[in-house]
């Protein structure tokens, strides 16, 4: 087990984009250290978030333009300006704007260089090259083809044609660059950040989605590595057969992997994939950890999910290759949906902790699972994730015979104290990590959920406000802490 697992801990689940802040979506700015700051005075060691990746235009961190890159909106220019890259910068409240200032940043970091952050630079763009390179020209590309997705551009471009990819560089020489720049400056301010964090006992926890966008620098410049047709087109696509969310499967969309040439380089693509993200964060989540045992695969063109088929994947082959690469193998594997034993074995034999959700558990059942006292203590225990409703809002959707079974099981007289007793049976379980959404810790109605599975709106938008903390929040986390030993 890695050594984060050994002692009981407690976590909180929140994206930096649901930071509070000037702009639409949070940022690595002050209110990120004044977080990490509320989160060591509660006693809380365990920062968990989303992927952090660029995102499309519907802000989902799950389907990122790059399985590498940090996403230029969480750059926060008061970093830039403390460094003489900007002057006073003009109240900035949305990303248009921001992105004119990180302009302005980068041309006089161009045109001055100063020594010391532009050896760093450089340094980072040689270090980077293996993804760098291929991102930064695909975002030039992208942005003079008007966002178009890469299987939308001239043949010469979509194909990577050499002549193309050489008249490219040299014709968007400056937005390339200016692409290095920004991943350089959202590169530098999260090692700031996560330092900070690890500094004052609190670990970052991130996230790596199973698969990639089709839209991404990833799939474009590695075709050969996904089921893509000569055009660039899946040919079948990723989801998951009817769950707990939708009754038709979920329709992912996203191309699968031809495992077979992963293997030929012994998973470089995936050990590189991992080594960007433990830059990062202190342990990482395998969204989808299941598809490393066997993955549904729907056909191109398909309405629903319920079109598809399990194939089976190498997992065990994978982790064993990423487990000599990074010997104490720092990851969750979210084993969430219809697990088989052969999931459970594979994540066992690598000794990796896999998720227990309450609200899951409530069914009836006293040997359901997720409920308490069938936790183990390699586990991380959760009231909810981002792909659920907020407890409070899932207790009140319950029907009377449900909730009288909560109330039963937790030892309640009422229902006026949720989501409290979910969040005390989440601190008390064995499991060796409990994280808790932010949401839950305020109390909040599903108006503020994170993400509704299956749809495309209103997704990815939620934003805490500092006002909404009680006075005694973290003298009561602290104290429940202490009570469950996780302090």
């Amino acid at each position: 087990m890695h050594p984060l697992y050994r002692q009981r801990r407690g976590g909180v689940l929140l994206h930096p984009t649901s930071l509070p802040g000037p702009l639409p979506r949070g940022q690595i700015c002050h209110d990120a250290y004044r977080f990490i700051d509320f989160l060591q005075q509660a006693g809380i060691t365990i920062w968990q978030m989303l992927p952090l990746g660029p995102t499309h235009a519907d802000g989902s961190p799950y389907l990122a333009l790059s399985a590498h890159a940090g996403n230029p909106e969480l750059i926060s220019l008061d970093w830039l300006q403390d460094r003489k890259l900007l002057d006073n910068p003009a109240q900035v409240t949305d990303f248009v704007q921001h992105r004119q200032q990180l302009e302005q940043a980068w041309k006089r970091f161009n045109r001055q260089r100063p020594r010391e952050l532009f050896a760093a630079y450089e340094a980072f763009v040689a270090q980077q090259a293996h993804w760098l390179n291929d991102y930064s020209l695909f975002m030039a590309i992208r942005e003079s083809q008007q966002h178009r997705a890469w299987t939308e551009w001239p043949p010469p471009l979509r194909d990577r044609e050499t002549s193309a990819l050489q008249r490219s560089r040299s014709e968007l020489a400056e937005r390339v660059e200016f692409q290095c720049f920004c991943q350089f400056i959202v590169s530098q301010q999260w090692r700031d950040l996560k330092q900070y964090a690890n500094e004052h006992d609190v670990k970052l926890l991130g996230d790596i989605p199973i698969y990639v966008s089709l839209d991404s620098a990833d799939v474009w410049a590695q075709r050969e590595l996904f089921t893509l047709d000569s055009a660039g087109h899946p040919q079948q696509v990723a989801g998951v057969p009817p769950d707990y969310f939708s009754e038709t499967g979920q329709l992912w969309g996203n191309p699968l992997y031809r495992w077979a040439v992963m293997q030929q380089d012994n998973f470089l693509w995936w050990r590189q994939r991992l080594q960007t993200q433990l830059a990062l964060f202190d342990i990482v989540r395998i969204d989808h950890f299941r598809a490393l045992r066997a993955f549904w695969a729907v056909p191109a063109g398909a309405t629903t999910a319920m079109e598809g088929h399990w194939v089976e994947a190498p997992g065990d082959a994978l982790l064993e290759t990423l487990h000599e690469s990074f010997p104490e193998l720092p990851l969750v594997a979210e084993d969430l949906g219809m697990i088989t034993e052969e999931v459970h074995a594979l994540r066992k034999k690598f000794g990796l902790p896999g998720m227990k959700i309450l609200q899951f558990a409530f069914d009836g059942d006293p040997n359901n699972h997720y409920l308490p006292h069938q936790h183990e203590f390699e586990s991380l225990v959760y009231t909810g994730t981002h792909d659920n409703d907020t407890t409070l809002s899932w207790y009140r959707q319950l029907n009377e015979q449900s909730r009288r079974h909560v109330r039963e099981y937790l030892g309640l007289s009422d229902d006026t104290t949720m989501p409290w007793p979910l969040i005390r049976s989440a601190l008390a379980s064995v499991s060796c990590l409990a994280i808790v959404p932010m949401q839950d810790l305020l109390g909040l109605g599903s108006e503020h959920r994170m993400n509704t599975p299956g749809t495309l709106e209103g997704n990815w938008q939620w934003r805490f406000d500092w006002e909404q903390l009680p006075v005694d929040l973290t003298q009561k986390l602290r104290h429940l802490l202490h009570l469950y030993g996780r302090l």
